[in-house]
């Protein structure tokens, strides 16, 4: 698919208009009034956490079973797009997508933070013990482990589905197809997307924020960079334009080459600190910490700590699950956009558990390694240091390792690297919300997005309301929580829909099949060896499958039924549409698809595109190709196969309605 931009605006206009308002209003409110603006929205997260917090806790845990049923289950068959739909990137591209969207910079900014500060203030026990670094890593997987990419797995799903197998938009809005049907397209719809857009550009521009934090902190603890706003606002501005210019490029050429510099820079880092550090430790504990992790994922996931109240919870496990969920449009609908054509079971086992996987390789190299050195090592003042600024902890962690310069400019270059991927793939993502799912938008909207990402950091950075926003985004998870787990019902039925429909086209015929006249062998060997050239189909398809769908159609009609045949005079695709009304339109449709040639009938005269290839008179159904080729049948023979394959689906019906 390629990313070149239209030159024609394909805005959804009130959309655009609504989101590009509310974003100027909330960054006013937030940058004139940044301390009532902090102080009620901590009010209201602070209410969420103390009455709400296990709905959350719940609603991850159904999300994560959900989607673990899905991939295991006669679900996991079911493609993501038509039947006959490949995957647009390779798996080494596909999952640096999914790991820079996803977790990228988190994994940079807490994989040491994280589980030193859970070895230094446990939620229960004591501090700087043998049990506390077990603890610390425990609950360090469970937070970055499978449940955050349930949730993102989740919305992805529930978009890639209904944009790519049902045509619907892949935006938001057709999350609720399932529950209000067309009304996606009108003013509830237009609601839920500039939602996105909303939580999608506070997302980001918060992250920005609070990136640049570290990246300042880091340039000041290695080169003596003063911390300062100016220094802030310059490098928000630098990653912006970076940003810019990646998403411009398009997601073939931009975002896919930085993931994969991303992953490329990721794996050569930790490798480097396995070597270099207690690799024999690290090998253990990451082998212990993930059967820990495994054998408490449930008491973990359902514990509220009820009988012994504490704030820590609140801070940290409700803060994620909250983060996550109000992350999930962006990142979920990202997703989506690079996972066409593959099947539900490999989307979930690719997205669960690969990312997943080496996420949780991350945090044990650096966190065991940092817990090692404070517990084992005398370094107590990383723990102190860590304790005080966060942001500085990757940098005095490197500093413990032989060739620290090196270390941390790798850090730091990678720093960079994952958030402008975070800025260009937030702009591509909430450009595609405000032009109706459409992908190939022009120059300056792509630009407009990206600059506004970066102008939003800038201001709420120099007004202190960068909090307040982060507040107001997880709390925003509360309401989309409760949509998201009706979408997913909506799912479940949509799916029970189309197996039924796909156990149809396996069933036997109601009816005997309309004679068809036997072909001789040596005329069907004759076909086999065969390898026609466009012109061949493109005459076929004329002379022998249109004809049989006009008499398909007009024997329709005298039955009253409603029925349409459409043909494309370029491309030759023709279609025969029976329609249904409320149910599910019936559709057959045969179209030239290239094949290149065998080598055993290639000759040194087949060396342009066109002689190199054969072609095919394929099948397709409403729900995609069918593998199998029609060229050479005669018309009594397509006729007889439209008869079976809408017999089929009157069965199909009938099964659904029962």
């Amino acid at each position: 698919m390629s990313d070149a931009p239209s030159k024609r605006s394909t805005l959804n206009r009130p959309v655009f208009a609504w989101s590009t308002a509310l974003i100027l209003a909330l960054v006013g409110y937030a940058a004139l009034f940044p301390e009532p603006a902090a102080q009620r929205f901590s009010v209201i997260q602070s209410n969420i956490i103390a009455n709400a917090g296990w709905f959350y806790v719940l609603t991850v845990a159904l999300i994560l079973l959900y989607v673990a049923f899905l991939g295991l289950s006669r679900f996991g068959d079911i493609k993501l797009g038509p039947d006959h739909a490949e995957p647009a990137f390779n798996n080494k591209s596909w999952f640096a997508m999914l790991f820079s969207a996803g977790m990228g910079i988190g994994l940079m900014f807490f994989g040491v933070a994280e589980p030193v500060m859970h070895f230094m203030a446990p939620p229960v026990g004591e501090p700087g013990t043998v049990e506390a670094a077990k603890e610390a890593m425990k609950l360090t997987f469970f937070h970055w482990g499978l449940h955050a990419w349930a949730i993102y797995a989740i919305v992805a799903l529930i978009l890639a589905f209904f944009a790519y197998r049902h045509g619907l938009p892949l935006t938001l809005r057709s999350a609720l197809y399932p529950l209000i049907g067309d009304k996606i397209y009108g003013p509830i719809g237009h609601a839920v997307d500039i939602f996105a857009i909303i939580g999608t550009v506070f997302g980001v521009a918060t992250s920005l924020g609070f990136g640049v934090l570290q990246v300042n902190s880091g340039l000041q603890h290695l080169f003596g960079i003063p911390v300062s706003e100016n220094v802030q606002v310059v490098l928000i501005i630098a990653i912006t334009a970076l940003a810019t210019l990646s998403v411009v490029s398009g997601l073939e050429k931009g975002i896919r080459r930085l993931s994969e510099l991303n992953l490329l820079l990721a794996v050569g880092l930790m490798g480097l600190i396995l070597v270099l550090g207690p690799t024999v430790l690290l090998l253990q504990t990451f082998v212990e910490n993930t059967g820990s992790y495994l054998s408490e994922i449930v008491s973990k996931t359902f514990n509220l700590y009820a009988y012994d109240p504490t704030d820590w919870l609140g801070g940290w496990t409700l803060f994620y699950w909250g983060w996550w969920i109000s992350w999930s449009p962006f990142v979920g609908m990202f997703i989506a956009r690079i996972s066409r054509g593959r099947t539900i079971r490999q989307f979930v086992m690719g997205v669960l558990f690969v990312p997943a996987g080496f996420t949780l390789a991350w945090m044990t190299v650096f966190g065991n390694s940092a817990i090692d050195m404070i517990l084992h090592h005398g370094m107590s003042q990383l723990g102190e240091v860590i304790s005080q600024d966060s942001a500085l902890a990757l940098f005095v962690f490197l500093e413990q390792f032989p060739m620290s310069a090196l270390l941390s400019a790798i850090a730091m270059l990678m720093v960079v690297v994952f958030f402008v991927t975070s800025a260009d793939s937030g702009s591509m993502v909430v450009d595609m919300l405000a032009s109706g799912g459409n992908d190939k938008t022009p120059l300056w909207q792509r630009i407009f997005w990206a600059s506004t990402m970066g102008i939003v950091a800038v201001v709420l950075l120099m007004a202190g309301g960068l909090s307040a926003l982060q507040t107001a985004a997880i709390a925003s998870a509360l309401p989309f929580s409760v949509v998201l787990m009706v979408a997913a019902y909506g799912l479940l039925e949509a799916l029970r829909v189309d197996l039924h429909k796909k156990n149809s086209q396996q069933a036997a015929n109601l009816a005997p099949r309309v004679t068809r006249n036997p072909v001789p062998w040596q005329r069907r060997l004759r076909n086999t060896m065969q390898f026609p050239r466009r012109s061949h189909v493109n005459r076929f398809i004329d002379e022998v499958v249109y004809p049989a769908m006009e008499e398909m159609l007009l024997e329709l009609r005298k039955q009253g039924v409603e029925v349409n045949l459409h043909k494309d005079e370029e491309t030759h695709r023709t279609r025969l549409e029976v329609l249904f009304g409320d149910e599910m339109d019936f559709e057959y449709e045969v179209l030239p698809r290239a094949y290149m040639r065998p080598s055993f009938v290639m000759t040194e005269e087949d060396e342009s595109d066109e002689e190199s290839k054969y072609f095919r008179a394929e099948v397709h159904l409403r729900e995609g190709g069918q593998d199998y080729d029609v060229m050479g049948w005669s018309r009594e023979q397509v006729l007889g196969d439209m008869l079976d394959q809408y017999e089929k689906h009157l069965h199909f019906l009938h099964v659904v309605r029962e």
